[in-house]
């Protein structure tokens, strides 16, 4: 048996890149960029590549801790949707669903998207109220969104228990057909390879452990494990370590950290159809391409930076799933894992400039980060390189939170998020 290491494997997987000695670990970073980008995840890489492609600046490094793509990029659940409630979310979310349709044809790499819907369980009059709610408020900023009766859920999603003698009994569902799921890391190795070819540097095993202001305050650069490199302008896109990363630079971040529990089962042939979702259980489930069932929680009661988590929350997930699904009763679990999660006070996003001249920070997005990835690249990107916010981020400021001008999707989003 022929065995690979990692690296190769990666190599291989980014196109055997000419380059390769130029743009990978085992070369040094220049001395000076015009951008570095903290954390080489979708977002980051994809704000490299949309800064050079459609603002022509190529003098850019995304510098990574670990590897590519192995932070939350490559630990979530796959799930993509734009059905939130508020304005804000469904402008910046359905613009990052519009540029998933045909991501794998702009990045000539197949991300696997797929259409397949998300359906969201109503299981009481509570559900029912709320998400009708929603799918208006989503009708009327042009997000698609329909109301499915218990039967027509069914019909949708033949596994789904509708017995009205369930524990959790289901009254309908809100489906939108637009959204559906991608390979969770396949997006960051597209970006990586197309902002490589691009004269983007990605700097791998190189931790950022400051950040260098001036005595005007102005960034000056990033100190890293090789030393200090300077910089014109830094954006934090680093899930899990941007509390630490702004608070060398002075500026104090409104973020909690949680883990996200998920896992998946043994694979199995095509059974189920979509993605469901359900806040009252507070789980989701999907089939991954290769057969096995995913599925994911709420994230954890407690703060923490484990990537693990607790065991007694996804046992409770398990046991809501197999009541709302008793066909995966005898499923097995082959194997789970944890991310860690930024989460604000009003579970959205923060996305722009911050106080400091030249650096800016792209956080806070709880479980909505790869959902948000093409679109939340995009206008980073925007922001980075004209210095003021695209239409889109604009309301997604740090400053908010001074001003109470909240984007409350904690409390709207009738869903584990």
């Amino acid at each position: 048996m022929t065995h690979f290491s990692a690296f190769s494997l990666l190599k291989n997987a980014l196109g055997g890149h000419k380059n390769w000695d130029k743009q990978w670990p085992d070369s040094e970073p220049k001395s000076e960029y015009d951008v570095i980008i903290v954390g080489a995840g979708g977002h980051g890489l994809g704000a490299a590549y949309y800064l050079a492609k459609e603002h022509g600046i190529t003098n850019v490094a995304v510098i990574e801790k670990g590897w590519l793509g192995g932070g939350n990029t490559g630990r979530n659940t796959t799930i993509i949707r734009s059905n939130y409630l508020y304005d804000e979310s469904a402008g910046l979310f359905d613009h990052a669903l519009d540029l998933w349709q045909n991501l794998s044809r702009e990045l000539n790499y197949n991300i696997m998207y797929s259409n397949r819907g998300v359906m969201m369980l109503a299981h009481n009059v509570h559900d029912v109220q709320s998400f009708k709610r929603h799918i208006h408020a989503n009708r009327l900023n042009g997000v698609d969104n329909q109301w499915l009766t218990k039967e027509e859920a069914k019909e949708y999603c033949p596994p789904l228990n509708i017995s009205p003698d369930a524990r959790y009994p289901v009254m309908g569902a809100a489906l939108q057909k637009r959204a559906g799921t991608a390979r969770h890391d396949a997006v960051a190795w597209g970006y990586a390879r197309q902002a490589a070819m691009r004269g983007v540097d990605i700097i791998q095993n190189c931790p950022v452990t400051a950040i260098r202001r001036g005595p005007d305050g102005v960034v000056e650069g990033v100190e890293t494990a090789r030393g200090f490199i300077k910089a014109k302008k830094v954006a934090v896109s680093a899930a899990g370590h941007t509390s630490v990363l702004m608070d060398s630079a002075g500026i104090r971040m409104p973020l909690e950290s949680y883990p996200l529990q998920a896992l998946v089962s043994e694979p199995v042939k095509p059974i189920f159809p979509c993605v469901v979702m359900s806040n009252t259980v507070h789980a989701y489930i999907s089939q991954s391409d290769k057969g096995e069932l995913v599925i994911g929680s709420g994230t954890d009661q407690y703060t923490s930076y484990s990537q693990r988590g607790g065991l007694p929350l996804i046992e409770h997930t398990v046991a809501a799933i197999c009541e709302v699904f008793p066909i995966f009763n005898r499923m097995r679990m082959l194997r789970k894992w944890g991310g860690i999660v930024d989460v604000t006070p009003d579970r959205s996003a923060i996305l722009g400039k911050t106080p400091a001249k030249g650096l800016y920070v792209n956080c806070g997005w709880g479980t909505g980060g790869f959902k948000a990835t093409p679109g939340a690249a995009h206008v980073l990107a925007w922001t980075v390189a004209k210095d003021e916010p695209h239409k889109l981020n604009a309301p997604f400021t740090l400053e908010r939170f001074r001003t109470g001008r909240l984007i409350d999707e904690a409390a709207a989003a009738a869903v584990a998020h």
